[in-house]
């Protein structure tokens, strides 16, 4: 019999796409501040670029926080969310699935839902997570009032949901005691040991051990109520007392607390899963934070810089990486760059352009005051790269043949077959054919020009006995082919046929129309000038290589 497992199924569940792992390109025109900045804002599809980074990212990321549509039916402007509900798992489900895989062995991953689609996500990620590595559940109170005209209750709260890649390696940061905390310690019997509070002296469950009377200074006798005892044995109560530890009230006749002094607790407390609006901010705070970013298009649904912040205190500490693959508004990119973390996020709206890059622009020159700049004491710095996601390697002709995009060069070419190979693009500085690796002497070489014996036989030549190299070409002679046992010779783009969906630019959760190829141009770098008085057929080769890193 079939193996049964306790899962949540839904209509389509079985069909996954087949994605095609893209090349990202920079805009140096928009990437801003420090140029080494290990910063990236994503403007793409966030389902292929999640792709494009899971190479090079892959058990890396130390928190990732989402917050994807709702799933409400509402019609938002910049998210039309409103989605059949087995879509909407689907397309979540193939996002967490590689969010899964860019989580670092310690990581752990923060999503914020309502009642809408809360449970179910949480049974579709117990099956990509496994169900021990769930941590908690935490209550945002978003709203401070009720909502007059709701029809049965006034909706105040979201979830903010905890995942962990290995709930055995994760370990979660305290917060601060605050001064509200701080405050309810006394002193009003002037103890030398400071402020204090005091604490009940009974447990909820009755054990013989510890139950017995005791009497006030006042004379009064005390017991146990009946179900209960005291908390310690007879002999820790007497030591306790000599102690100065219990206390029976001002005029030494109430029921024996313990004393519990300020000097001797933690600096730091345990984040509990209520979390207060006073404490982290709610959706109003949040929408006035965006409107100083652009006060024309107020994005309907941020999150409130208050809120990340707890979330990145909790699971982060400066220099850890953070993601962001629904990015909205870029609170979380804001917030993780005021609080010293490097961080990717990735969205695919023109709000990337018109609320992300500004926002992110003015907190790298210190001009955002909001938020927790001033809790911080953020004040400038720092710097993030802008890219774009490179249009599908493959296109149909006229013919409906499947054909290399022109608008690849030939360093995009090589960058986009290494990594559908599985090879890290790392073009080297002397040997031309080596342009990425998959082991330290394993190499790829990709080339447009007709690939020749004699030119096949030049490389090998150059080669060392444990090497081994991948050759991708348009067209060779057939000698090429098993010429030599440790060169390999493929065709592009008949190699890669059949692997994965080319031409597909959209997975969105319909959150916009998405451009067009033509309306949406690429952004390459500028080629360096061919080199001149190359008349060999390697010369040829070289000028096709000639041109900027991508």
């Amino acid at each position: 019999m079939k193996k049964q497992r306790l899962e949540l199924t839904w209509i389509g569940k079985d069909q996954q796409p087949r994605l095609e792992p893209r090349i990202l390109i920079e805009d140096p025109e928009k990437s801003y501040g420090d140029k080494k900045s290990p910063n990236m804002l994503i403007k793409g599809d966030n389902l292929l670029a999640l792709k494009a980074l899971e190479q090079d990212y892959a058990g890396k990321i130390k928190c990732i926080y989402i917050d994807p549509p709702y799933n409400t039916g509402s019609a938002f402007e910049h998210y039309d969310d409103g989605i059949e509900h087995s879509l909407w798992l689907s397309l979540i489900r193939d996002r967490l699935v590689i969010l899964h895989r860019l989580l670092s062995e310690d990581g752990s991953m923060w999503v914020t839902l309502d009642d809408n689609e809360v449970h179910y996500f949480r049974v579709m990620c117990d099956e990509i997570f496994g169900r021990k590595n769930f941590v908690t559940t935490a209550i945002w109170q978003k709203k401070y009032g009720a909502k007059s005209d709701s029809k049965f209750m006034s909706e105040s709260h979201d979830y903010v949901l905890v995942f962990a890649k290995n709930i055995d390696s994760l370990a979660m940061n305290r917060l601060s005691r605050t001064s509200e905390q701080d405050a309810r310690y006394k002193n009003s019997d002037n103890d030398h040991r400071g402020p204090w509070t005091s604490g009940d002296l009974l447990r909820n469950e009755a054990r013989d051990y510890a139950i017995y009377p005791i009497t006030s200074p006042s004379g009064r006798v005390h017991m146990p109520p009946p179900g209960t005892s005291w908390r310690f044995n007879k002999d820790k109560y007497e030591e306790l007392v000599q102690e100065g530890r219990i206390w029976f009230g001002a005029g030494g006749n109430n029921v024996p607390r313990l004393k519990r002094f300020l000097s001797e607790v933690s600096s730091s407390v345990p984040s509990t899963t209520w979390w207060e609006h006073k404490d982290v901010g709610h959706n109003d705070e949040a929408k006035k934070e965006v409107k100083k970013f652009n006060d024309q298009s107020i994005f309907g649904t941020p999150k409130p810089e208050r809120l990340i912040q707890r979330v990145l205190t909790l699971a982060t500490n400066p220099g850890d990486m953070v993601l962001d693959s629904f990015l909205g508004s870029g609170t979380t990119t804001a917030v993780a760059h005021k609080m010293g973390r490097r961080w990717i996020g990735v969205e695919l709206g023109e709000h990337c352009d018109t609320h992300c890059l500004p926002r992110l622009q003015k907190v790298v020159d210190g001009q955002d005051s909001g938020g927790i700049t001033e809790a911080t004491g953020w004040q400038r710095g720092g710097g993030f790269k802008y890219y774009s996601l490179a249009p599908s390697l493959l296109k149909e002709d006229k013919y409906g043949n499947w054909v290399i995009d022109p608008r690849y060069n030939a360093n995009m070419l090589a960058a986009a077959m290494a990594k559908h190979e599985n090879f890290r693009y790392s073009p080297d500085e002397i040997t031309f054919w080596k342009q990425g690796q998959s082991t330290e002497k394993d190499f790829i070489f990709t080339t447009t020009n007709f690939l020749t014996v004699e030119f096949l036989d030049r490389i090998y030549d150059e080669m060392q006995e444990d090497e081994s190299l991948l050759i991708c070409c348009k067209s060779f002679q057939d000698a090429c082919l098993d010429r030599h046992s440790n060169i390999t010779v493929k065709k592009i783009p008949q190699m890669l046929l059949g692997r994965c969906e080319f031409g597909r630019e959209d997975y969105s959760l319909h959150i916009i129309t998405v451009p067009s190829a033509e309306d949406s141009p690429v952004l390459l770098a500028k080629p360096k000038p061919k080199r001149r008085g190359k008349t060999s057929q390697q010369g040829s080769f070289l000028d096709d290589l000639v041109g900027e890193n991508t």
